[in-house]
């Protein structure tokens, strides 16, 4: 039987998250909630630190949990994989939201950038004060200018995306990518991508969970179509977003065989891209 342990909290943090801004709380609550649950798989101290400290809270359901410990545990072990070859490098974190990936791969050389809206930033910094080797950006991913701010890039640059590009239209994930390619010649990024079936799912459990007003649009099964987008982008790995992702059997059988069933139709995806 599932049993999540909720923590006595005196004081939380009152903060407003409206519309979209609402959707960067299913991961970071999925991330608590199975690190609660099965530290042992997958354990995010600062997800559980910084889910006790809002005043806030949403229902989260198994799928959900491992959904996030899986794509956050993917993107983990991509990221320290270039760190153990790029030890000082430059880390991006794209639409940043309330992602607590740094306290989880941070090896004490790396400089990490956490870029999203203002507002999103204005709430991170609330919650997530910046603190030494990282460096908060507020702005637009279409926009240049964040660009010329990022001033460490002789040692490697490495960036993650997670649940970001799902909102945008393809033309507009093609011209972040030109932007990169401009502006990170042989950078790499960590992303996920998600099926026609699996967005239609992703939207249904928005609506549940009351966030109505936004939905998901891209969708890409096979990330080597992105190399047909610029001649500069090149697909360095990709895979089902559950490979290697342990199923417990305390889950039950209906939970390994969506995962199975996930897997076998790419509907969650994880790309690593080479621009």
């Amino acid at each position: 039987m599932l049993r999540i342990v909720k923590p006595n909290v005196q004081t939380r943090i009152k903060v407003d998250f409206h519309d979209l801004e609402a959707t960067l709380l299913p991961p970071l609550y999925g991330r608590a909630k199975f690190s609660r649950a099965f530290p042992s798989i997958f354990n995010d101290e600062k997800a559980i630190e910084l889910v006790d400290q809002i005043d806030y809270d949403i229902s989260i359901g198994l799928d959900g949990m491992i959904a996030s410990a899986s794509r956050a545990k993917q993107f983990d072990d991509k990221i320290r994989a270039y760190l153990s070859e790029h030890p000082r490098a430059t880390v991006i974190n794209v639409g940043a939201g309330l992602d607590t990936t740094f306290y989880r791969v941070d090896n004490a050389s790396i400089h990490w950038y956490d870029l999203d809206l203002p507002n999103v930033i204005d709430k991170r910094r609330r919650l997530l004060p910046e603190r030494d080797r990282i460096t908060y950006l507020a702005g637009s991913l279409f926009d240049a200018q964040w660009c010329d701010r990022v001033t460490d890039k002789e040692s490697g640059v490495f960036m993650l995306a997670g649940g970001v590009f799902d909102w945008f239209d393809e033309p507009q994930v093609k011209l972040f990518f030109s932007l990169l390619a401009d502006n990170f010649p042989g950078a790499e990024i960590v992303l996920n991508a998600e099926s026609r079936l699996a967005t239609f799912f992703t939207n249904r459990g928005f609506r549940q969970i009351g966030i109505r007003n936004v939905r998901t649009k891209w969708a890409m099964k096979d990330a080597r179509k992105m190399e047909k987008w610029d001649k500069r982008i090149t697909v360095q790995d990709q895979f089902s977003g559950f490979k290697n992702f342990p199923r417990d059997p305390v889950w039950g059988v209906w939970i390994e065989r969506w995962m199975n069933f996930s897997d076998r139709n790419r509907m969650h995806s994880v790309f690593h891209i080479r621009v």
